[in-house]
């Protein structure tokens, strides 16, 4: 697995984007959140990735300044009470998490948390203590994850350690009770 099939793992993940509209008010673009009913300045999402809903069909682009949408080698502008959706953004420590598993524990860890109707984007908390340990030959440790998909929670811990084989055990615990323990041990040649 290369870093394109990671990317396109996790571009296929669901809840990976937050909806709504937008409007033009007092002279600034405004989102309004279709799931909670907040409203935020678009300003705060210049240069990520969002959709908007023309033609209908999604269409991918990356908001600018002033509401300008570049879509491939067009641009365009919001249009007021226009459908969107904002791509978003994994919490640092977890992504952080996701680049130093390796391919294999990444994609048993991705495909567990999928089976158990949870997304990446549901994480809402994650203790990554790989992050401390990176200069050292030999590591071991545990990180804590927890994951809302709305309707269930989802704690996961990470054990592993990395030395002359790599091992990662993922224990995952859904609120209902349930749990599914996965392990995968790698050999460096």
């Amino acid at each position: 697995m290369n870093k394109q099939q990671r990317a396109t793992l996790l571009n296929h993940q669901s809840r990976a984007y937050t909806e709504g509209i937008v409007d033009y008010i007092n002279e600034q673009w405004v989102f309004f959140d279709e799931e909670t009913d907040e409203a935020y300045s678009m300003e705060d999402y210049v240069n990520h990735d969002i959709e908007i809903y023309r033609g209908n069909r999604w269409r991918k682009g990356v908001l600018g300044e002033n509401g300008l949408v570049a879509l491939g080698k067009t641009n365009v502008y919001l249009m007021e009470k226009e459908q969107i959706r904002i791509r978003k953004q994994l919490l640092y420590s977890f992504e952080r998490l996701l680049d130093e598993i390796n391919d294999d524990s990444f994609f048993q860890f991705v495909t567990t948390l999928n089976s158990l109707d949870f997304s990446v984007y549901d994480s809402i908390y994650c203790y990554n203590q790989l992050t401390f340990l990176r200069d050292l030959s030999a590591q071991s440790g545990v990180n804590f994850l927890i994951f809302d998909n709305g309707t269930q929670i989802c704690s996961v811990q990470h054990h592993f350690c990395y030395s002359k084989n790599e091992q990662n055990r993922f224990e995952f615990t859904i609120n209902t009770g349930k749990r599914i323990v996965i392990e995968k041990l790698n050999s460096h040649p």
